[in-house]
């Protein structure tokens, strides 16, 4: 009754991957929403934070679409929903337009 399980496992640096981009979205989609700018506890927490989530936003969909390619493109991959994730938040930051 030993049955060994061959599916697929995601690495340690996927799940990484997978949360900075989960924390990249909602930094950007509170951003949108909340005035930042009205508490000046919120905004310094803000402009300190905003150049690393810039360049979170461009370099997390480069990196997790260079590992997809790696692993041949597995649809149980968190690369894959990573990269998703992250050209949504590209999209949502061009098109949503809040205040």
């Amino acid at each position: 009754m030993n049955q060994v399980y061959t599916g697929y496992k995601n690495s340690p640096l996927s799940k990484v991957l997978f949360i900075l981009s989960i924390i990249t979205l909602g930094f950007w989609v509170i951003s949108k929403i909340i005035d930042i700018y009205r508490s000046a506890v919120i905004g310094a927490i803000f402009e300190a934070l905003w150049l690393l989530m810039v360049m979170a936003l461009f370099i997390l969909p480069v990196i997790s679409i260079i590992f997809l390619i790696r692993e041949k493109v597995n649809f149980r991959s968190l690369h894959l929903y990573t990269a998703i994730i992250s050209i949504v938040t590209i999209l949502l930051l061009i098109f949503l337009k809040l205040y």
